[in-house]
């Protein structure tokens, strides 16, 4: 299934799709643990493009219909953990700073030397390591829901965190288990001050399903953001204008992580959004998008007045 078009980089292959101008400023939507670039909604990518953006979305590495390391072991998670805590350098088949120079191989491809970055939870982690490592590719950044991998914030909440523990049905041998339990943590998730819509879910839910399912993927995209650890000195290299949002009710990742990022890179516009959980509802939109595109025409820090 390749309804979209698809470049080399990195010795991998990325599907991406684009909406606006093709010369206008770019903007690259990352995507979070596990979730494929349909989760940017086409409403929300064109009414970014509309903002005079070539907006481009695409499928991070082992997820979607970008390259599957089918080849490598999916590690364990314990076991990653563990190594981290003892300050040892885990064996993973990659961590979140491939990811980022995943980023900046797309770019290459596609011919772009410089773009905005905005990566929402653990896509917000690869944008700040690519905004911090090339900095001279950012041309601004905004990192929504997500954290710096500091081990001292508060995790997720009890009931969503048995809820990440719980073994996702295949969708291909019992898709009614797979949707409900779907829902289920998607609704547990959700900005709590925003209508939850099922039907749009059920939809999204099911879309993604069918157009690839990879657990294992997901399983070392985790093992890659735990090996990755704490990125707090890493992020004051990061020169690019930066915007971080972040849901006040978020459960997955609590707002905390969002003020710690924000804490650690200088001259960061900090968003905290009330209502807002760990999603980006159709309401939300214009918000988001406003405060993006106010964030994209700042100077960077450091720059003249």
């Amino acid at each position: 299934m390749r309804a979209v078009p698809s470049v080399a980089a990195n010795g991998l292959t990325f599907d991406y799709e684009s909406f606006g101008d093709d010369g206008a400023e770019p903007c690259l939507l990352v995507s979070g643990l596990g979730v494929q670039m349909i989760r940017w909604a086409v409403p929300f990518c064109r009414a970014l493009a509309a903002e005079g953006y070539r907006v481009i979305r695409f499928d991070n590495r082992d997820v979607g219909l970008s390259t599957h390391l089918d080849g490598a072991s999916v590690p364990n998670l314990a076991a990653v953990a563990a190594a981290v805590a003892r300050g040892e350098r885990p064996v993973v088949p990659y961590a979140l700073d491939d990811m980022a120079a995943d980023l900046v191989g797309l770019l290459d491809a596609l011919g772009i030397e410089r773009t905005h970055l905005v990566g929402r939870s653990m896509g917000g982690m690869i944008a700040q390591l690519a905004a911090s490592r090339w900095p001279h590719r950012v041309l601004s950044l905004a990192s929504i829901m997500s954290s710096s991998g500091n081990p001292a914030l508060p995790s997720a909440t009890p009931a969503v965190l048995t809820m990440l523990q719980k073994p996702v049905p295949s969708p291909t041998e019992d898709e009614a288990a797979f949707l409900a339990q779907s829902l289920a943590f998607a609704r547990a998730i959700a900005s709590p001050g925003y209508r939850f819509d099922d039907d749009a879910y059920r939809r999204q839910i099911l879309a993604e399903a069918a157009r690839a399912w990879n657990p294992a993927g997901a399983g070392r995209q985790i093992a890659a953001l735990a090996a990755t650890g704490d990125c707090r000195e890493r992020l004051g290299a990061i020169a690019a204008a930066t915007l971080v949002i972040h849901g006040a009710d978020d459960p997955l990742i609590p707002m905390a992580a969002g003020q710690d990022v924000a804490a650690h890179i200088g001259g960061a516009d900090l968003r905290i959004i009330e209502g807002m959980g760990h999603d980006l509802p159709p309401e939300l939109f214009v918000t988001v998008i406003s405060a993006i595109v106010g964030n994209a025409r700042r100077r960077p820090l450091g720059s003249e007045c």
